[in-house]
């Protein structure tokens, strides 16, 4: 499982010209499932994305989780993050999870969020979705479940 994690002081999404989710201050996630993930990597990537310190203390240093600042996710789905793009110009997604798998997992990771007590405002799964934020710092990280299985 494959996240893009920004920090914002702002975001919200829309389907049809209709907002869906929004939230102030917190992290914007990208969540993309693949062939292969389970809820385990649902739940690591909730834990690890609220355990980031990555906000700011008073000091100025990213040293702030998001449930220090009081902060809120909104949690997009995004099979794209799977895109295979070393032959040719268009991107493959083979490597995605079939829709069920991404739903469930997806659905997953949402209230592994809630479970820690962190508001979540979703996109809708499967939409085509317009994604408006305010990058603060700009702070952007590259998470990925598998990272947990490899040896330090």
């Amino acid at each position: 499982m494959r996240a893009v994690v920004q920090r914002v002081s702002e975001a919200f999404v829309e389907v049809n010209g209709e907002e869906v989710g929004r939230i102030g201050l917190g992290l914007l996630v990208l969540l993309g499932v693949g062939h292969g993930d389970t809820v385990e990597d649902a739940l690591y990537l909730a834990r690890k994305i609220v355990a980031l310190r990555i906000f700011p203390d008073k000091a100025g240093k990213m040293n702030l989780s998001l449930k220090e600042v009081g902060g809120e996710v909104l949690l997009v789905s995004q099979f794209t993050l799977y895109a295979e793009t070393r032959k040719g110009n268009r991107p493959s997604f083979v490597r995605a999870a079939p829709p069920d798998l991404g739903k469930r997992l997806y659905e997953a990771a949402i209230e592994a969020f809630l479970q820690q007590g962190v508001h979540v405002e979703t996109g809708v799964y499967g939409a085509h979705m317009r994604v408006h934020l305010v990058n603060d710092g700009p702070v952007t990280l590259l998470l990925d479940s598998e990272e947990r299985l490899k040896p330090r």
